[in-house]
C-alpha cells in the first residue's frame, strides 16, 4: 500500500460534540491515513471511540492508526503511531504482525529515524515545523532535514506540526509524502469545510 496523502489526526477537546461527523467529512475528502489521538485515561471511551472510528474507516477504505497504543492497536487489528517514549519498535513489530503500519516520531533527528527504519517503521515522522497547539514544546525541524531524509531513507516520509493549507506546498516540494494534520483540517466551522480542507491537502500531494 503506498503511504502517501493526507494522515487526519484527531484531538478531543478540539473535536467535543462533533468527533464522528467531522471524522466522517474529512474520510469524505479523502484520508490516506486516520489517527485516533486520546491521550485521556478513560479506557472504556477509547476503545468505544476507537471500534466506532475501524469501522467508518472500512467504510472509506482508510487505515486506522492509534496513537501510542499498541495493546488497543492489537486488540482491533490496526496500526499504531509510537513516540520515542514509547520504547523500540521492535517489540510492537512482533505483536502486531509484518503488515501493520507502524509509524514513529523522530522528532527533528535523522538519527532518530534512521533507527526506526532499521526496527521496522512503516513511515517516519518529522515535526514541528510551525507554531503547534499539540506540541507546542516540540523543537522545529528545517526543510533541510526533509531534504536529507529523503536522500537516505527509503520510507514514506511524514511532517507534523501546525501545518495548514498556507504553508503545507514547500513541505510537498521537499519530499513529504504525509501531510500530517490535527488543527488545520479539523478546525474548521462547518462539516462542509473540512471535506473542503481535506480534498486541498491531497490536491498539494496530487493523491
Amino acid at each position: 500500500m503506498k503511504l502517501r496523502g493526507l494522515y487526519a489526526i484527531t484531538d478531543g477537546p478540539l473535536l467535543a460534540g462533533k468527533f464522528l461527523p467531522y471524522v466522517e467529512a474529512a474520510l469524505e475528502g479523502g484520508v490516506t491515513l486516520l489517527q485516533y489521538r486520546d491521550k485521556s485515561s478513560d479506557e472504556a471511551r477509547r476503545l468505544r471511540e476507537a471500534e466506532a472510528l475501524r469501522d467508518l474507516c472500512e467504510r472509506y477504505k482508510t487505515q486506522l492508526i492509534i496513537n501510542d497504543d499498541a495493546e488497543l492497536a492489537a486488540r482491533l487489528n490496526v496500526g499504531v503511531h509510537l513516540g520515542q517514549t514509547d520504547g523500540p519498535l521492535s517489540p510492537t513489530r512482533a505483536l502486531l504482525g509484518s503488515k501493520a503500519i507502524i509509524g514513529s516520531t523522530c522528532h527533528a533527528q535523522l538519527e532518530l529515524a534512521e533507527q526506526a527504519a532499521k526496527e521496522g517503521a512503516s513511515y517516519v515522522a518529522f515535526g514541528r515545523f510551525f507554531n503547534s497547539n499539540t506540541k507546542p514544546g516540540a523543537p522545529t525541524c528545517s526543510l533541510d532535514l526533509l531534504d536529507e531524509a529523503k536522500r537516505t531513507l527509503h520510507l514514506p516520509i511524514c511532517a507534523i506540526g501546525g501545518i495548514t493549507l498556507d504553508n503545507a506546498a514547500p513541505l510537498v516540494a521537499h519530499g513529504v509524502d504525509l501531510l500530517a494534520v490535527v488543527h488545520g483540517l479539523f478546525g474548521a466551522d462547518s462539516t462542509a469545510e473540512v471535506t473542503r480542507r481535506a480534498r486541498a491537502f491531497n490536491e498539494l500531494l496530487k493523491v
